[in-house]
């Protein structure tokens, strides 16, 4: 088992207590009715929202991958739109928040970078790649730093090619 798969259950407890605890002092500030219909707009709101996300990412992922570019950008905005419109369906005030902040464009795209890198630490580079395209890097200019001289390479068996896999740090 994961490390982090064991504290789900204890995750999903406190967001029923925060959800219970916010949805009461709502209606203690506005009253029982109108926490209730709060609830039930943002569900329905969510649920129309829902369809409206799912087809917006299939129509991205299909255009991408017609195009032949590579489809994880518009994966990932897609799974960021889905999981935002979700979150404001299921029935609670405080994931309804959530779910409409994951649908605002400047927080959509912290997240979507977000799940794009936390997608790049857990699968090879090579996926990484096919998924989101090459990596761009960051070059600074300023004073030139001294290269160090290569090292002579080690003749192993007389110069003849040996067969071998590379193994990225940390898989195995």
């Amino acid at each position: 088992m994961r490390r982090g798969l064991k504290f789900v259950p204890l995750a999903l407890l406190l967001a029923v207590v925060v959800e219970l605890a916010v949805f009461v002092g709502v209606g203690r500030a506005l009253g029982f009715g109108v926490a209730v219909l709060l609830v039930f707009a943002a569900s329905l709101l969510g649920l129309v929202l829902l369809r409206r996300e799912g087809m917006r990412a299939w129509r991205g992922f299909r255009s991408a991958a017609s195009a032949g570019q590579p489809p994880g950008g518009q994966v990932t905005d897609g799974l960021v739109g889905l999981g935002g419109a979700l979150l404001l369906a299921v029935p609670g005030l405080v994931s309804g928040l959530v779910g409409l902040l994951l649908l605002v464009p400047p927080v959509r795209r912290l997240a979507r970078a977000g799940v794009r890198r936390a997608t790049e630490r857990r699968v090879s580079s090579m996926v990484a790649g096919d998924l989101f395209g090459p990596r761009t890097v960051r070059v600074r200019q300023g004073a030139p730093q001294p290269t160090p001289q290569p090292e002579q390479p080690v003749v192993v068996d007389g110069g003849r090619a040996i067969e071998g896999e590379i193994v990225e740090p940390g898989r195995h």
